[in-house]
């Protein structure tokens, strides 16, 4: 061709395409490289996301037996608290059948001393309509139960 031998012109268009091949696996292996170091830092992060998701389910199940114990005392409570709301309406209830006992007996000893009339106690309609209201809870919780 220009005085150049054929066979300097092949080895040098090899020599450039092998200086070619060289930079771009270099650059290769720059990019693998940092893909290996990306890949670290992915594992340790799914690592990590492991360990969280696993803390957080404890924290739930922590927080459901807590909500069953808390339900179990509430309800032990409300239990109590309307027996001893009974108890207290039939404690009312005793109270007021022994007034008008008593109120009977002042009512008769005073007609018989003549001194004067007395008005017979009544039961008070709010003792009664407690103890109505409280029965009716009573009952409608042995219906929901």
């Amino acid at each position: 061709m220009f005085g150049l031998p054929l066979g300097l012109f092949v080895e040098g268009a090899v020599a450039i395409l092998l200086a070619m091949t060289i930079g771009y696996c270099m650059i290769l292996n720059g990019r693998l490289k940092r893909l290996h170091q990306d890949k670290d830092a992915m594992r340790q992060m799914v690592a990590d996301l492991v360990g969280a998701t696993n803390m957080a389910n404890q924290a739930i199940k922590e927080l459901k037996s807590s909500a069953v114990e808390a339900d179990l005392a509430l309800t032990a409570r409300l239990e109590e608290a309307e027996r001893f709301g009974i108890e207290l309406a039939n404690h009312v209830t005793a109270g007021t059948v022994l007034m008008e006992r008593i109120a009977k007996i002042t009512s008769v000893a005073r007609h018989s001393q003549a001194i004067e009339p007395v008005v017979p106690v009544e039961t008070p309609n709010k003792v009664q309509s407690a103890l109505a209201q409280l029965s009716e809870r009573v009952r409608s919780r042995g219906a929901a139960a």
